[in-house]
C-alpha cells in the first residue's frame, strides 16, 4: 500500500504550474437516471487539440489506481466542447437485475459513447472519483482519488464533503456545470473536494447545457459593449432559429464571427437565422445606425 501511495503522490506532483486557460479540462459532469452519465470536455485554449493522448479514467470504490479508462480520439477546437457519455442503447442481464439503456435524449446530447459494455468509465457513480488525464499525467480530477464519500461527496463540511453526517447529494443524480470563472483543472489530488466550490448544480436528468460551456477563458475577441440599450434572443438558440435583436436604435448591420475571430456571414438586418451555423458558440458584432456598436456572445445549440 505504501508503494501505491508514494506513486500516487508522484502522479498529483506533475504539471501543478498549469496555466490558466492553457490546458483542456473538465466542464460538465452528469450523473442521471439510470446508466445516462458523461463528462464534458472544454477547450479554453486558442488552438485546436488533437484528443489522442487524452483519457477518461474513472477511480472506483475509493481505488487508488484507475479501474477503468476510456482514449478519447478526433480533435476539439478552441473554445467548444465534447461530451462523452455511457454507449449502453439495449438493456442487458447482469447477475440479478436489468442494466437499463440510456436515455435516446442524453444519447443524442453526447459527442461519442462509451461502448455500452460494462466496464467503462462511463457506469460511475456519485462516489467514484473521475480524471482526464494526458499521457498518463492527471490534468483535471473530480472528486477526490482513494476516497470513498458513502453514496456521493455533499455540501456538509462538518463530514469532509462526504456524506457521513446526512448533507445534500452533489455528485448523484446531478448535473454539474464547471463555474465561468474556472480556467484550468484540478491536478493534485485534493484534501478536501467541496464540489460546492468550482460547480453549479442543475436539476437531476437536466442536459440542456449539455454541448457548450461558458467560461473567462476567452480567445481571440473580447466583449466590448457600449452604452447602449437592446435584447438578443433566444441565447442559447437551436439550431435554424431566427435570432432577433431589439433595440429603439436601429440596427443596420449584424457580423458573424466564430471562436477562431473568423467572419462567418453579415446580415443587413435585426433579425438572422442561426440555420447555417454549427454548434458552438460564436460572437454577434451589431452596428447601429448612428455609428455605435455592441458585441455578444451567442450558443448555437
Amino acid at each position: 500500500m505504501k508503494k501505491i501511495l508514494l506513486s500516487l503522490s508522484v502522479i498529483f506532483a506533475i504539471n501543478i504550474t498549469a496555466q490558466d486557460c492553457s490546458e483542456l479540462f473538465i466542464s460538465e459532469y452528469i450523473e442521471g437516471p439510470g446508466n445516462n452519465n458523461g463528462i464534458e470536455i472544454y477547450n479554453p485554449t486558442s488552438n485546436p487539440i488533437d484528443l489522442s493522448q487524452y483519457t477518461i479514467n474513472r477511480y472506483g470504490n475509493a481505488s487508488q489506481t484507475a479501474t477503468e479508462s476510456w482514449p478519447l480520439s478526433g480533435n476539439i477546437n478552441t473554445g467548444e466542447v465534447i461530451t462523452i457519455g455511457n454507449g449502453q442503447v439495449d438493456s442487458i442481464w447482469v447477475s440479478t437485475y436489468w442494466s437499463l439503456p440510456v436515455d435516446p435524449v442524453f444519447f443524442a446530447a453526447c459527442n461519442l459513447h462509451g461502448s455500452g459494455i460494462y466496464p467503462t468509465p462511463f457506469y460511475f457513480n456519485g462516489d467514484d472519483a473521475m480524471t482526464l488525464e494526458k499521457g498518463g499525467n492527471i490534468i483535471d480530477i473530480f472528486g477526490k482519488v482513494g476516497e470513498d464519500p458513502g453514496n456521493a461527496w455533499t455540501d456538509d463540511a462538518t463530514a469532509g464533503y462526504t456524506d457521513a453526517n446526512g448533507g445534500t447529494w452533489w455528485t448523484k443524480r446531478q448535473t454539474l456545470v464547471r463555474k465561468n470563472t474556472i480556467k484550468q483543472g484540478i491536478t493534485q489530488n485534493p484534501i478536501l473536494f467541496n464540489p460546492t466550490l468550482e460547480w453549479d448544480s442543475l436539476p437531476d436528468a437536466t442536459y440542456t447545457a449539455m454541448g457548450w460551456h461558458s467560461c473567462e477563458c476567452t480567445p481571440i475577441l473580447s466583449i466590448q459593449n457600449t452604452d447602449v440599450s437592446y435584447v438578443m434572443y433566444p441565447n442559447p438558440a437551436p439550431k435554424g432559429q431566427n435570432i432577433v435583436i431589439n433595440s429603439k436604435k436601429i440596427v443596420s448591420l449584424i457580423e458573424v464571427y466564430n471562436i477562431l475571430g473568423e467572419l462567418v456571414f453579415v446580415k443587413e438586418n435585426n433579425i438572422f437565422n442561426s440555420g447555417n451555423l454549427k454548434e458552438g458558440n460564436y460572437l454577434i458584432r451589431i452596428y447601429f445606425k448612428d455609428g455605435k456598436s455592441v458585441t455578444n456572445k451567442l450558443v448555437v445549440e
